[in-house]
Protein backbone atom coordinates (compact mmCIF):
# COMPACT_ATOMS: atom_id res chain seq x y z
CA UNK A 1 0.00 0.00 0.00
CA UNK A 2 2.83 2.34 0.52
CA UNK A 3 3.37 2.68 -3.00
CA UNK A 4 -0.06 3.89 -3.85
CA UNK A 5 0.40 6.31 -0.86
CA UNK A 6 3.38 7.56 -2.84
CA UNK A 7 2.20 7.73 -5.91
CA UNK A 8 -0.62 9.73 -5.11
CA UNK A 9 1.58 11.89 -2.99
CA UNK A 10 3.51 12.69 -5.83
CA UNK A 11 0.93 13.03 -8.53
CA UNK A 12 -1.06 15.52 -5.84
CA UNK A 13 1.89 17.69 -6.40
CA UNK A 14 3.15 17.39 -9.33
CA UNK A 15 -0.21 18.17 -10.86
CA UNK A 16 -2.36 19.40 -8.46
CA UNK A 17 -5.93 17.76 -7.57
CA UNK A 18 -8.38 17.21 -10.39
CA UNK A 19 -10.85 20.05 -9.27
CA UNK A 20 -10.70 22.79 -7.21
CA UNK A 21 -13.07 24.87 -5.29
CA UNK A 22 -13.05 28.57 -6.90
CA UNK A 23 -10.02 30.52 -7.95
CA UNK A 24 -6.61 29.08 -9.50
CA UNK A 25 -4.53 29.52 -6.31
CA UNK A 26 -6.67 28.09 -4.24
CA UNK A 27 -5.00 24.76 -3.93
CA UNK A 28 -1.71 26.22 -3.17
CA UNK A 29 -3.13 28.52 -0.93
CA UNK A 30 -4.77 25.63 1.12
CA UNK A 31 -2.78 22.63 1.16
CA UNK A 32 0.38 22.16 3.21
CA UNK A 33 3.65 22.02 1.01
CA UNK A 34 4.94 18.39 0.11
CA UNK A 35 8.10 19.18 1.81
CA UNK A 36 6.07 20.34 5.20
CA UNK A 37 4.01 16.75 4.55
CA UNK A 38 7.86 14.76 4.39
CA UNK A 39 8.32 16.55 7.74
CA UNK A 40 5.07 15.62 8.86
CA UNK A 41 5.56 11.77 8.02
CA UNK A 42 8.83 11.60 9.16
CA UNK A 43 7.94 13.16 13.28
CA UNK A 44 5.03 10.07 13.19
CA UNK A 45 6.88 7.36 11.95
CA UNK A 46 9.88 8.65 14.74
CA UNK A 47 6.85 8.81 17.02
CA UNK A 48 6.27 5.11 16.20
CA UNK A 49 2.18 6.47 15.93
CA UNK A 50 -0.20 3.94 14.99
CA UNK A 51 -3.79 6.04 15.29
CA UNK A 52 -3.72 9.58 14.43
CA UNK A 53 -6.69 11.99 14.46
CA UNK A 54 -6.30 14.86 11.93
CA UNK A 55 -8.79 18.11 11.66
CA UNK A 56 -9.10 19.35 7.96
CA UNK A 57 -8.89 17.24 4.95
CA UNK A 58 -9.27 19.29 2.25
CA UNK A 59 -7.21 18.27 -0.92
CA UNK A 60 -5.77 15.32 1.19
CA UNK A 61 -2.16 16.11 1.26
CA UNK A 62 -1.22 16.09 4.88
CA UNK A 63 -3.82 13.15 5.47
CA UNK A 64 -1.97 11.24 2.67
CA UNK A 65 1.41 11.92 4.42
CA UNK A 66 -0.30 10.85 7.49
CA UNK A 67 -1.47 7.58 5.87
CA UNK A 68 1.65 7.03 5.14
CA UNK A 69 3.18 7.37 8.14
CA UNK A 70 0.73 4.85 9.94
CA UNK A 71 1.48 2.49 7.17
CA UNK A 72 4.51 2.19 7.10
CA UNK A 73 4.50 2.02 11.41
CA UNK A 74 1.58 -0.13 11.74
CA UNK A 75 0.42 -1.69 7.95
CA UNK A 76 -3.51 -2.59 8.64
CA UNK A 77 -3.40 -2.09 11.73
CA UNK A 78 -3.04 1.73 11.81
CA UNK A 79 -5.92 3.78 12.72
CA UNK A 80 -6.83 7.36 10.77
CA UNK A 81 -9.73 9.22 12.05
CA UNK A 82 -10.19 12.58 9.36
CA UNK A 83 -12.53 15.18 10.29
CA UNK A 84 -13.54 17.92 8.24
CA UNK A 85 -17.43 18.99 8.07
CA UNK A 86 -16.63 20.65 4.20
CA UNK A 87 -15.25 17.79 2.40
CA UNK A 88 -18.62 17.19 -0.03
CA UNK A 89 -19.78 20.36 0.50
CA UNK A 90 -17.15 22.35 -0.26
CA UNK A 91 -14.17 20.50 -1.71
CA UNK A 92 -16.37 17.92 -4.07
CA UNK A 93 -14.94 15.08 -2.09
CA UNK A 94 -11.29 15.77 -3.74
CA UNK A 95 -9.28 14.46 -0.31
CA UNK A 96 -11.39 11.62 0.43
CA UNK A 97 -11.25 10.32 -3.21
CA UNK A 98 -7.73 10.64 -3.17
CA UNK A 99 -7.39 8.52 0.09
CA UNK A 100 -9.28 5.79 -1.21
CA UNK A 101 -7.44 5.70 -4.54
CA UNK A 102 -4.35 5.43 -2.26
CA UNK A 103 -6.39 2.38 -0.26
CA UNK A 104 -6.03 4.89 2.64
CA UNK A 105 -9.63 3.97 3.39
CA UNK A 106 -9.58 0.52 4.56
CA UNK A 107 -7.65 1.87 7.79
CA UNK A 108 -9.21 6.03 7.67
CA UNK A 109 -12.92 6.65 9.27
CA UNK A 110 -13.87 10.04 7.52
CA UNK A 111 -16.14 12.12 9.93
CA UNK A 112 -18.56 14.58 7.91
CA UNK A 113 -19.14 17.36 11.22
CA UNK A 114 -17.90 20.27 12.91
CA UNK A 115 -14.84 19.42 15.06
CA UNK A 116 -16.55 20.56 18.26
CA UNK A 117 -18.98 17.68 17.85
CA UNK A 118 -16.50 15.37 16.29
CA UNK A 119 -13.71 14.84 19.05
CA UNK A 120 -16.08 15.03 22.06
CA UNK A 121 -17.86 11.31 19.71
CA UNK A 122 -14.48 10.25 19.79
CA UNK A 123 -13.53 10.82 23.55
CA UNK A 124 -17.04 9.10 24.62
CA UNK A 125 -15.66 6.25 21.97
CA UNK A 126 -12.60 5.81 24.44
CA UNK A 127 -10.44 6.21 21.18
CA UNK A 128 -6.78 7.00 22.06
CA UNK A 129 -4.49 8.70 19.73
CA UNK A 130 -0.54 8.51 19.57
CA UNK A 131 -0.62 12.17 17.66
CA UNK A 132 -2.63 14.67 16.36
CA UNK A 133 -2.21 17.25 13.11
CA UNK A 134 -4.69 20.06 13.51
CA UNK A 135 -5.58 22.03 10.53
CA UNK A 136 -9.59 23.18 11.05
CA UNK A 137 -10.86 26.52 11.54
CA UNK A 138 -8.42 28.75 12.14
CA UNK A 139 -10.73 31.22 14.60
CA UNK A 140 -9.12 31.46 17.89
CA UNK A 141 -11.92 29.80 20.00
CA UNK A 142 -12.59 26.43 17.26
CA UNK A 143 -8.56 25.68 17.55
CA UNK A 144 -8.61 26.22 21.20
CA UNK A 145 -11.52 23.89 21.51
CA UNK A 146 -9.88 21.09 19.20
CA UNK A 147 -7.24 21.72 21.36
CA UNK A 148 -8.97 21.32 24.69
CA UNK A 149 -10.43 18.05 23.57
CA UNK A 150 -7.35 16.45 21.93
CA UNK A 151 -5.76 16.76 25.21
CA UNK A 152 -7.92 14.42 26.18
CA UNK A 153 -8.09 11.67 23.08
CA UNK A 154 -3.76 11.94 22.54
CA UNK A 155 -1.96 9.80 25.04
CA UNK A 156 0.34 11.22 27.56
CA UNK A 157 3.30 12.12 26.23
CA UNK A 158 1.64 12.58 22.72
CA UNK A 159 2.45 14.70 20.15
CA UNK A 160 0.04 17.66 18.45
CA UNK A 161 1.25 18.87 14.90
CA UNK A 162 -0.47 22.28 14.23
CA UNK A 163 -0.56 23.64 10.65
CA UNK A 164 -0.30 27.64 10.07
CA UNK A 165 1.36 27.97 13.51
CA UNK A 166 2.06 32.23 11.24
CA UNK A 167 -1.58 33.10 12.49
CA UNK A 168 -2.00 35.15 15.53
CA UNK A 169 -5.27 32.60 16.70
CA UNK A 170 -3.37 29.31 15.97
CA UNK A 171 -0.50 30.69 17.87
CA UNK A 172 -1.97 32.32 20.55
CA UNK A 173 -4.55 29.19 21.43
CA UNK A 174 -1.04 26.55 21.74
CA UNK A 175 0.42 29.18 23.81
CA UNK A 176 -2.10 28.91 26.04
CA UNK A 177 -1.61 25.49 26.77
CA UNK A 178 2.21 25.64 26.82
CA UNK A 179 2.02 28.02 29.66
CA UNK A 180 -0.42 26.86 31.59
CA UNK A 181 -0.40 22.64 30.97
CA UNK A 182 2.90 21.92 30.58
CA UNK A 183 2.77 21.53 26.34
CA UNK A 184 6.25 20.99 25.46
CA UNK A 185 7.26 22.93 22.08
CA UNK A 186 9.67 20.82 19.62
CA UNK A 187 11.73 23.54 17.57
CA UNK A 188 13.32 22.29 15.39
CA UNK A 189 10.91 19.38 14.46
CA UNK A 190 10.26 21.79 11.05
CA UNK A 191 13.62 22.86 10.81
CA UNK A 192 13.80 22.88 6.45
CA UNK A 193 9.93 23.23 6.21
CA UNK A 194 8.13 26.06 5.18
CA UNK A 195 8.87 29.50 6.72
CA UNK A 196 6.56 32.85 6.74
CA UNK A 197 6.13 36.08 8.76
CA UNK A 198 3.92 35.88 11.54
CA UNK A 199 0.40 37.35 10.22
CA UNK A 200 1.75 37.75 6.86
CA UNK A 201 3.44 41.38 8.68
CA UNK A 202 7.01 41.52 6.36
CA UNK A 203 8.10 43.39 9.78
CA UNK A 204 7.21 40.24 11.34
CA UNK A 205 8.91 36.97 12.84
CA UNK A 206 9.87 34.73 10.79
CA UNK A 207 8.93 30.99 11.79
CA UNK A 208 8.23 27.84 10.93
CA UNK A 209 4.76 26.78 9.23
CA UNK A 210 4.28 24.19 11.38
CA UNK A 211 4.13 23.70 15.32
CA UNK A 212 4.61 20.08 16.99
CA UNK A 213 4.18 20.13 20.90
CA UNK A 214 4.68 17.33 23.29
CA UNK A 215 2.24 16.68 25.69
CA UNK A 216 3.35 15.99 29.46
CA UNK A 217 3.57 12.30 30.61
CA UNK A 218 0.26 12.35 32.71
CA UNK A 219 -2.75 15.01 32.51
CA UNK A 220 -2.84 16.57 35.62
CA UNK A 221 -5.13 20.20 36.04
CA UNK A 222 -3.84 23.22 37.62
CA UNK A 223 -5.06 24.90 40.60
CA UNK A 224 -7.84 27.50 39.77
CA UNK A 225 -6.10 29.98 41.04
CA UNK A 226 -2.76 29.22 38.84
CA UNK A 227 -3.16 31.00 35.31
CA UNK A 228 -0.92 32.34 33.14
CA UNK A 229 -1.34 35.09 30.78
CA UNK A 230 -0.54 33.89 27.17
Amino acid sequence: MIGRVREARHRLAQDGPGWTRGPELDFEVVTLPAGDCDLVRDLLIAENARTVVEVGLAYGSSALAIGEALVHVAGSGARHFVIDPFQERAYANVGWNLLRSAGLDTITRLLTEPSSLALPRLLTEGVVADAAFVDGSHRFHEVFVDLYFLRKIVRPGGLIILDDDWTPSVRSAVRYYERNLGWVPLPDAFTGGTLTTVAHDPAGEMVPRCRAVRLPDSISEPPFDDFRPF
